[in-house]
């Protein structure tokens, strides 16, 4: 059976402000993997609610990775290989155009394209369509409410729970470790 009392004992206001800072400091080292898996589930239980917020999502997530050029290339060589096996008339439509060589080098630029298009048709087509889905589900409202949430919360724990020997050695310890690599970097 758990003892309430020891719950509540272990929170307490700071007395100062440095001592707030240095509390929020010591526990955010120390409790960071518990905050972050805390962020992850009260936005996953806020996107659940909100079916097409995860499409968006998706969507925006792989729109924003498509601006990465090694990202974007694989993605086109394995789409047109897949699509390949099904038509290989439209895999061959899909391949980027050929530029011209001068010296070894492309005339152009090296663009990046997807499909046969230039990433930025696919990376503008994506985020309308993402936008398009937050705005219908309103989830991005509510995935805000949900951050804001989780930020409150974990700044909460952080200011009032009064940090335990383990938690300042912990906080210690990293402190050394920054000044240590500042030192042997000179």
């Amino acid at each position: 059976m758990v003892d309430e009392s020891s719950f509540f004992s272990r929170l307490a206001f700071p007395r100062s402000f440095s001592k707030w800072m240095s509390r929020l400091k010591c526990n955010l080292y120390y409790y960071r993997t518990n905050y972050f898996i805390l962020l992850i589930l009260v936005l996953g239980l806020a996107l659940i609610t909100r079916p097409l917020a995860i499409l968006g999502a998706a969507l925006t997530a792989l729109s924003l990775a498509f601006l990465n050029d090694s990202f974007a290339a694989t993605f086109n060589e394995k789409m047109i290989r897949t699509i390949r096996h099904f038509s290989p008339h439209l895999a061959a439509k899909m391949r980027p155009p050929h530029m011209p060589v001068i010296r070894g080098r492309s005339a152009a630029r090296k663009k990046v394209y997807v499909c046969g298009q230039p990433r930025l048709v696919f990376v503008l087509l994506g985020l309308t369509a993402s936008f398009v889905l937050w705005f219908a589900s309103c989830g991005l409202l509510w995935v805000l409410y949900a951050f804001a949430t989780a930020l409150i919360m974990i700044l909460l724990h952080a200011s009032l729970r009064t940090p335990n020997l383990k938690a300042r050695l912990n906080t210690y310890r990293e402190e050394f470790r920054a000044v240590w690599r500042n030192y042997s970097e000179l």
